[in-house]
């Protein structure tokens, strides 16, 4: 399982104090408005930031972090993730998982191993898992009870029942 998990990319600075527009990779932006610190990933280091104000602005998220009082200072961050520690992280309901959780798992059906997920497509009704597939390619597989009928974190491994016309 991953340590840290992904909420946010900077996208661009706003303003010249110092605050950025972030794009949030995260299902509820509003959390921003919980959550006291983050850690940038600026590639060869980790820096932990501590959120001081936060709005919001159409599709994103306007962030002002503790120190950062100039554009020149957080100009160079621009395109960066920002993340939190799995103690930070949003609580999962039941049958609810991270993403960065199922990104490889083994993908098994009743009639053995099917393939690997590579990843997960969010649409407007429900998840789709892409499965790459020795035998079939790739396969889309939605996120529905019907087809998902088991997923073990701790093991990386789903099971999935296979509606007839996913695989040909």
């Amino acid at each position: 399982m991953e340590q840290f998990l992904q909420v946010g990319i900077i996208s661009s600075t706003h303003g010249i104090r110092g605050e950025v527009k972030v794009f949030p990779t995260t299902d509820d932006a509003v959390r921003f408005k919980k959550l006291k610190k983050v850690i940038l990933n600026a590639g060869k280091e980790q820096i932990p930031l501590e959120i001081e104000n936060v709005k919001f602005f159409k599709q994103f998220v306007i962030l002002k972090f503790k120190g950062i009082d100039n554009i020149n200072d957080i100009e160079k961050y621009k395109g960066k993730s920002l993340f939190v520690d799995r103690e930070n992280a949003v609580k999962l309901e039941k049958d609810e998982y991270y993403i960065a959780d199922l990104i490889g798992m083994q993908v098994f059906t009743e009639e053995g191993r099917l393939g690997v997920l590579k990843d997960v497509l969010e649409t407007g009704a429900n998840e789709v898992y892409v499965v790459d597939s020795d035998k079939y390619g790739e396969v889309l597989i939605p996120a529905i009870q019907q087809c998902i009928l088991d997923v073990n974190v701790q093991e990386q491994t789903m099971k999935v029942y296979l509606l007839e016309g996913l695989i040909s």
